[in-house]
């Protein structure tokens, strides 16, 4: 199988996969030696340990997919890359998963933000018109050469258009070629719950110190 399946095969199993954020390949190394099935890079970990430069675009994608490729060749199970907002518009996030998926990325979070964007836990976001994200979605899902690539569509919505919106946009992104809907900046258990009942298909959550998201949901 290749990393691309088994991550594939790890989140459409009933149980939750916990993926640990990583930023190179000592972080990854030691996630996997916990015993971890598979990672996430973070693209705002990656901007601070590798450049010292906040999460607000300031990273190429070459840039970003040379980090990831050395993550990948540092551990044997699946990584999931961290495509920003494609680094641009449709055509942009076309070459972004082709780059990653050729760095050896089982998966790729592509999120909905304008650019530039901002990490997900901070506050002032935008979010694209539905249907120009959907655009990107699609040119994401046509780009991968493996079927089993994850697109992982993570949707900034909620703290601009509230958890109908959420679901609006993550069951349109799933249409368009999405593996995954990844919602972001949760407050409560009733968020996830209401995501997790309504959009048609698996739903990731992320979850860190210091962000809107709190350790213990309520």
């Amino acid at each position: 199988m290749t990393s691309a399946s088994v991550l594939n095969s790890l989140i459409h199993a009933p149980e939750i996969v916990v993926m640990p954020g990583v930023f190179d390949a000592f972080s990854a190394k030691l996630a996997e030696q916990a015993g971890f099935p598979a990672v996430q890079c973070s693209g705002a970990a990656i901007s601070g340990v590798h450049f010292g430069r906040p999460d607000y675009s300031m990273i190429s994608m070459d840039d970003m997919a040379a980090c990831t490729a050395r993550i990948v060749r540092s551990v044997t199970v699946p990584v999931m890359a961290d495509g920003d907002n494609g680094f641009g518009n449709a055509v942009s996030t076309h070459y972004t998963v082709q780059a990653f998926e050729a760095a050896g990325a089982a998966g790729i979070n592509l999120e909905d933000q304008i650019t530039p964007k901002r990490c997900g836990h901070l506050d002032g976001k935008h979010v694209l018109d539905i249907h120009e994200a959907t655009t990107k979605i699609q040119a994401a899902a046509e780009a991968r050469t493996d079927p089993n690539f994850v697109i992982n569509a993570r949707t900034d919505a909620l703290a601009v258009e509230g958890i109908d919106g959420v679901v609006r946009r993550g069951n349109a992104y799933l249409d368009a070629g999405a593996t995954m809907i990844f919602v972001e900046g949760v407050t409560s258990r009733d968020e996830i719950r209401q995501a997790v009942s309504q959009i048609e298909g698996p739903v990731a959550v992320n979850v860190i110190e210091g962000g809107k998201s709190p350790q213990r949901l309520t």
